[in-house]
């Protein structure tokens, strides 16, 4: 493919996977207020679960069809919601722990933050959710559609699962090796400590993570499970 085919077929790929990675940031402010262990309101969860689906419909939308206007207006509407501290209202503020350990993922490889962040997320999700079982399973059922029978634990995973199915539904990573980037040890112990040092006393209300608990996400996260 050459000439100015090939220019718009690459210009289309980055449309697709700009937008693929502003829709999980949308979301994921989102689930950072929604993971939390100090407190809720049921309007705030009722609100912050409706957008999360709104997203997630209108994502895969925009995934096929990049110019479908009423889905991209529909994901613009949930950003500027998911960013106004609305679906933190009732609580301790969220977790954010995703978002401070994507940012040095960001710092030291300079990958795309969405894109970064659905990388990061599952790792996460599976070291913190026994911390934090109510919502996540809340989560699973809501959000994820959920239904099966089971313990606690076995529906939190179902849906820490359905999450990585609609991340790749859009073309998104769930792991640092499909994300494309191969930390060694030593960084990843390098993205912990300056992590830890830019979250200060703010590490997680999920779970709160020291260093070493940085370092396991991280290692984690390197590669599919």
């Amino acid at each position: 493919m050459t000439g100015s085919a090939g220019m718009m077929w690459l210009f289309s790929m980055l449309i697709r996977y700009q937008t693929e990675s502003g829709c999980v940031d949308i979301m994921m402010h989102t689930m950072e207020r929604y993971f939390t262990n100090g407190g809720s309101m049921e309007i705030t969860d009722a609100l912050a679960e409706g957008l999360l689906r709104t997203v997630m419909k209108n994502a895969i939308k925009l995934h096929q069809e990049p110019g479908d206007y009423d889905a991209r207006a529909e994901i613009m509407w949930a950003g500027s919601l998911a960013h106004n501290d609305l679906t933190g209202c009732g609580n301790d503020g969220g977790d954010f722990m995703s978002h401070k350990l994507e940012h040095e993922l960001g710092g030291m490889f300079d990958v795309t933050h969405g894109a970064g962040l659905a990388a990061v997320w599952p790792s996460w999700a599976r070291y913190v959710y026994k911390e934090c079982l109510p919502r996540f399973v809340r989560y699973a059922r809501n959000v994820m559609g959920i239904s099966i029978k089971g313990t606690d634990e076995e529906i939190a995973e179902a849906g820490i699962r359905a999450m990585e199915d609609f991340y790749h539904s859009i073309g998104m990573p769930v792991n640092l090796d499909e994300l494309g980037i191969h930390p060694t040890d030593e960084q990843v112990e390098e993205m912990a400590e300056r992590c830890v040092v830019a979250s200060g006393n703010h590490t997680g209300s999920a779970k709160k993570l020291s260093r070493d608990d940085m370092i396991r996400i991280y290692t984690s996260a390197r590669k599919a499970k």
